[in-house]
């Protein structure tokens, strides 16, 4: 592993800063931060890696059992990030996990004779196994944020389980028309501007090398077996540690509990995090949560502009233990210092990733540009096959496009790619099927349907799709349904059609991570996209379902009053009160917060101007000593600082691990944190599952070292 052309982990430290830190319920997490220029000096990233010699030549690398050890491997991912969503706000993706413990089934089946089962295994075929555990494992974002949100908001009536059928088909848009309508882009993405956007997209990257890594004859092996030992043992840990939790949770999760969040929870899920998305993320967050949690949320109570809630009225024992995240009642009390908090973090968000699209206005009239040619290029086809002619389209189909000077051949063939028919014809039925079921069932007509639909386009442009379109989305959605609906119904339409086009734009930088991991390890694109259209199927039912045995175990996830709930739900919490300020006339931004939220939004942006056009040539090191703003905006969002504290403990434990011994980080590190992270998440369910049958820690276990009795 730290050799050149078998490293993967020591290219994470030093990196070119992007607003990629964390899935915040419906946020796109990239879980690994990638030094752009340490990487370059010996690899180029920009080109498909080189083979090891002994790798096998794969003809067809899309096998029965890599699908499906793949769906297999994502749906467990699927599963845990219901409950890390409800209970963090986060979510993570499949592609790690699916990788390295796909590796490890499918070699040892691949020594067999047995037919399908037996035979030899390459890095294509694992880059297949990772693909269609990114489609199982996704889709999970809207049921930790929008839909909850709904329910808790009353805007719509019912509950999840007896509206299965019509929850089902918001995921199936969802997938779909992400999976469709960005397999065009993908040669625009991966190459045309990959090199000059530095659009390394760093987990998958770190995954195509690590898949490399593991396929690199006996030495590789030998690293496989020693990393899928190392994700066993931190998944078992994790979900052990945390199913035992819930009978001493005072003891195993928590300790230390104070009023504004300030204590240290064992959570393996955000010390996993910490150890793949570096210092700089880790301690953006971290100042951020100081920022807002230990300094001016204080400052508000201080000076009564906020309150907070006493979280026992009837034991003198906890009168100074009071709750400032409340989302409650708003609009009829003093808001508490989360909901001031929340608009800084919204417009930052926003800001910072509007900027950072506009300061790429070369590059988004190059695309416009590309898009037209292919747009002529294909009529101008039709035409010629109908033995017409047209000299307009036909001068403009011949026109190729040109990026740059640096711009390469795409690798795979015509025939690899994913048919023009297949993505057209599969993107209009699914806008024609979304624009009527949206009607139907949601009471949204096709003109927001398809400005939901635009808005994810628009959406994948950004390196991280969901940072933006989880809370611009519902601005938007709030000025288009501004008087033509009631409040209830605007407020279900918002939250719907935010789902739509954030939901599609996370499945839409799924597939491009896909086709930037399987450029990295030549595999067929259509191949993986077939793997992640087989694994979406999955998760379009595996989801939902997930969600209606967590609001059975759980029903206080739906009731917005409920007190001392199991799971915080912050992503839901948050979308709420946006979908409420936008919609309901009784409930508006506090001036101070709306001041604020300008003064920082407009600093973010020159922080952005400043580091694009100026920290250039020799000045572009500094960079990395930039705050992410991305990440600091998480901290404002989120109900308190015990998951950035988390967060910085696992992001110095990899600090420390690098410098003591670099190459036991390389072999071990991300494996480790794969396995907390779902590890954990997996316990959840499986502590669903023991609610739901009367085997409970809250009816067998202890609540000892929790405060009035509460954790």
């Amino acid at each position: 592993m730290a050799s050149t052309e078998g490293r993967s982990a020591d290219v994470a430290e030093k990196t070119e800063k992007k607003p990629v830190v964390g899935k915040e319920g419906d946020q796109n997490i990239d879980i690994v931060d990638v030094d752009v220029d340490a990487v370059e000096e010996e690899l180029d990233l920009y080109v498909p890696l080189k083979m090891d010699g002994s790798f096998v030549d794969q003809h067809d690398p899309l096998t029965a059992r890599a699908v499906i050890i793949g769906i297999v491997l994502g749906s467990l991912v699927n599963a845990s990030n219901l409950y890390l969503g409800l209970k963090t706000g986060f979510t993570f993706a499949a592609s790690m996990f699916g990788a390295i413990f796909g590796y490890g089934i499918i070699k040892l089946a691949s020594r067999t004779t047995i037919p399908i089962i037996g035979g030899s295994f390459g890095p294509q075929e694992n880059s297949i196994v990772q693909a269609a555990a990114q489609g199982a494992g996704g889709i999970t974002g809207i049921f930790v944020a929008g839909i909850p949100a709904m329910y808790q908001l009353h805007a719509q009536v019912g509950s999840p389980k007896d509206q299965f059928g019509a929850i089902i088909t918001i995921t199936l848009v969802c997938s779909f028309f992400g999976l469709f309508f960005v397999a065009p882009l993908r040669k625009f993405f991966i190459i045309q501007v990959g090199r000059e956007l530095k659009l390394l997209f760093p987990t998958a990257t770190a995954v195509a090398l690590t898949i490399r890594s593991m396929h690199a004859g006996v030495a590789g092996a030998g690293e496989a077996l020693s990393k899928l030992k190392a994700l066993s043992l931190s998944f078992a840990a994790a979900l052990i540690q945390r199913v035992a939790s819930y009978y001493a949770v005072g003891i195993f999760w928590a300790m230390n509990i104070e009023s504004w969040g300030w204590w240290f929870e064992w959570t393996p899920a955000f010390i996993g995090s910490g150890i793949l998305i570096g210092m700089n993320s880790a301690l953006s967050m971290f100042g951020g949560a100081v920022l807002a949690w230990g300094i001016i949320g204080p400052l508000l109570v201080h000076y009564g502009e906020c309150i907070g809630k006493r979280q026992v009225e009837d034991d003198p024992r906890w009168t100074d233990w009071y709750s400032f995240a409340s989302l409650s009642n708003l609009g009829h009390e003093t808001p508490s210092p989360r909901y001031w908090l929340l608009w800084p973090g919204v417009l930052i968000m926003v800001a910072t990733s509007i900027a950072e699209l506009f300061v790429q206005y070369k590059v988004i009239g190059y695309a416009g540009k590309v898009v037209w040619q292919k747009i002529c290029a294909n009529i101008n086809f039709v035409l010629t096959k109908r033995g017409k002619n047209s000299t307009y389209f036909a001068t403009r189909a011949e026109r190729e496009v040109k990026a740059s000077e640096n711009i390469i051949e795409d690798p795979a063939p015509a025939h690899e790619q994913v048919p023009l028919w297949a993505w057209t014809t599969g993107l209009v039925i699914t806008v024609a099927v979304g624009m009527v079921i949206f009607e139907l069932q949601w009471g949204m007509n096709p003109g927001l349907t398809v400005l939901a639909c635009v808005l994810a386009i628009l959406f994948s442009f950004d390196n991280s799709p969901l940072t933006a379109a989880s809370k611009a989305s519902q601005l938007i959605f709030g000025a288009a349904t501004k008087g033509h609906f009631s409040v209830k119904d605007a407020q279900r339409v918002n939250l719907v059609a935010g789902g739509l086009a954030s939901g599609a734009a996370d499945v839409a930088f799924s597939l491009t991570s896909d086709f930037r991991t399987g450029f990295l390890l030549g595999t067929s694109p259509v191949k993986q996209w077939y793997a992640q259209c087989l694994g979406s199927i999955v998760s379009i039912f595996l989801a939902p379902g997930m969600f209606v045995l967590f609001t059975t175990a759980y029903p206080c996830i739906l009731d917005a009053s409920a007190e001392h709930c199991a799971f915080a739900a912050p992503s839901v919490s948050a979308w709420a009160a946006v979908a409420q300020a936008v919609t309901d006339p009784d409930v508006s931004i506090p001036l101070t917060s709306g001041i604020f939220s300008i003064v920082m939004a407009v600093f973010c942006v020159g922080q952005v101007i400043f580091r694009h056009f100026y920290l250039v040539g020799e000045r572009e090191k500094y960079r990395q000593y930039l705050p992410n703003w991305g990440a600091v905006a998480l901290s404002f969002v989120l109900p308190n600082p015990v998951f950035t504290t988390a967060a910085l403990f696992g992001a110095t434990l990899a600090w420390l691990w690098r410098k003591w011994n670099i190459k036991s980080f390389d072999l071990y590190g991300y494996a480790v944190a794969a396995g907390f992270i779902a590890g954990e998440g997996l316990g959840g369910v499986v502590g669903a599952i023991l609610q739901i049958s009367g085997v409970s820690g809250d009816i067998l276990g202890t609540t000892a070292g929790c405060p009035a009795g509460y954790c």
